[in-house]
């Protein structure tokens, strides 16, 4: 209420009398009046003007006074405008009636001007008090929210930070761990594989000397003759070439896995480099080749990849491959789920799949990664809370509510881009990652 203008008062009377004598009382008082000689002609009225103070007849034609109050305090713009019952009636129970409806006080006729003023002045004094409690209890609600924004603020950024840690910790431990195996492994392959030319050179120089002494002594003596047909020389011959070719082919196999291993363990968390995707996708799958693999329960897990042309994309491949970790890792536990239940042969003929699908967006600056499973699906509710912090499906102690918050963090906050989810329950689930081909792009 503006404190620099007068309080507004309307009456509500059909008595011309009565309405004069009211509002020449009002007035000389230094209220602006207003009027309205019927219940309908006020709601009418007060869909225009918000009085501070109503003074209501009972008695009218139409719609009598307690109907009007009675509209009155169920209409929000209305409801707390103090209303005084004016009336002739001196029962108690219309006195209650008019109480029980909402009205603070009443006034019976013949009017005596004093004891209207007094009233009046009364009522007003105790609506300004409420207006002003009702803005004192708006402001303190809003402090509080605002309080309670900053420490929400601050609880998820402390949130963030846990994660943060979390997700360091992790992958230092991982990644050391990788690394060293990959050291371990190293070695030994470059020992073998820096022999293997200079065996197939030796076995090259023995297989000549042994022609040679065959051309020179075409008949050898019954025991050599006995050996050379245990031993089974020619066949020998034949297969010592390609055995020394398999392991060449062998140690090229370990060499790379050796260097996924060393991809997958860069250590690369502060600046981002270009890396190849689908090295990280390849190393991932690599590093959970024991999980795919058939055992006595089930048939091999097999990945289908549909890998398009992607050029290098700027980003940090160890986070990034963390996030394929968390991805694949969660597909596959979400075969074994439905599994449960399923004979070998059942699973054989609908065989538990997973497939990498990867390309570029139509304007060539994203690059977008499916990773699909055909496990159990998920419904809408836990589609709509599965990358929040600490949520997860799984039982205790088989899973932390980390590992996709995780991702969302990695693929939104530091990489600028997207992550989602789509699933038909009981039939698949499906991940798609799209991320800038560039840094200084964002999806937007």
């Amino acid at each position: 209420m503006n404190s620099t203008q007068p309080n507004q008062i309307l009456i509500v009377d059909d008595n011309p009398t009565n309405i004069k004598v009211l509002f020449d009382c009002l007035k000389s008082a230094g209220y602006r009046v207003f009027i309205a000689q019927s219940g309908e002609s006020a709601l009418e009225k007060l869909a225009v003007i918000t009085p501070d103070l109503i003074l209501l007849d009972v008695m009218m034609p139409g719609i009598d006074g307690f109907e009007t109050c009675q509209r009155l305090k169920n209409l929000p713009s209305t409801q707390n405008i103090p209303i005084i019952f004016m009336t002739a009636l001196n029962e108690t129970e219309h006195k209650v009636k008019a109480f029980s409806l909402g009205a603070v006080d009443y006034i019976t006729k013949p009017f005596q001007q004093e004891e209207v003023l007094a009233r009046v002045n009364v009522h007003l004094q105790l609506c300004n008090l409420n207006q002003e409690l009702r803005s004192m209890n708006e402001q303190l609600e809003k402090r509080v929210a605002q309080r309670t924004a900053r420490l929400s603020y601050t609880l998820e950024q402390m949130q963030v930070m846990q994660l943060q840690l979390i997700q360091n910790e992790k992958m230092s431990a991982l990644g050391n761990l990788v690394a060293g195996v990959a050291h371990e492994i190293n070695n030994p392959i470059s020992f073998v594989a820096g022999n293997i030319f200079p065996a197939q050179e030796y076995l090259k120089d023995l297989f000549k000397l042994i022609a040679l002494y065959q051309q020179e002594c075409p008949q050898p003596s019954p025991v050599i003759q006995k050996t050379i047909k245990s031993i089974d020389l020619e066949y020998i011959k034949k297969d010592f070439p390609e055995l020394l070719n398999s392991m060449e082919i062998g140690i090229e196999r370990i060499t790379n896995i050796s260097h996924s291993l060393r991809s997958f363990a860069r250590s690369d968390t502060a600046k981002k480099q270009l890396f190849d995707i689908h090295e990280g996708l390849d190393s991932t799958l690599l590093i959970l080749k024991h999980r795919l693999k058939a055992n006595e329960d089930r048939p091999e897990i097999q990945v289908i990849k549909n890998y398009g042309e992607i050029p290098l994309i700027e980003c940090l491949p160890s986070p990034i491959s963390q996030v394929f970790m968390n991805i694949f890792a969660n597909a596959i536990d979400a075969l074994e789920e439905a599994n449960q239940g399923r004979s070998f042969a059942e699973i054989k003929a609908k065989p538990n799949c997973i497939t990498v699908t990867t390309n570029l967006s139509q304007d060539e600056q994203y690059a977008i990664i499916s990773i699909k499973d055909n496990g159990t699906g998920m419904p809408q509710h836990i589609k709509q809370q599965i990358f929040e912090y600490l949520y997860t499906t799984k039982t205790t102690g088989k899973g932390t509510g980390l590992g996709l918050a995780i991702s969302h963090k990695i693929i939104v906050d530091e990489h600028q881009g997207k992550i989602e989810v789509n699933s038909q329950p009981g039939a698949w689930s499906e991940f798609i990652i799209t991320i800038p081909v560039m840094a200084s792009k964002g999806v937007s």
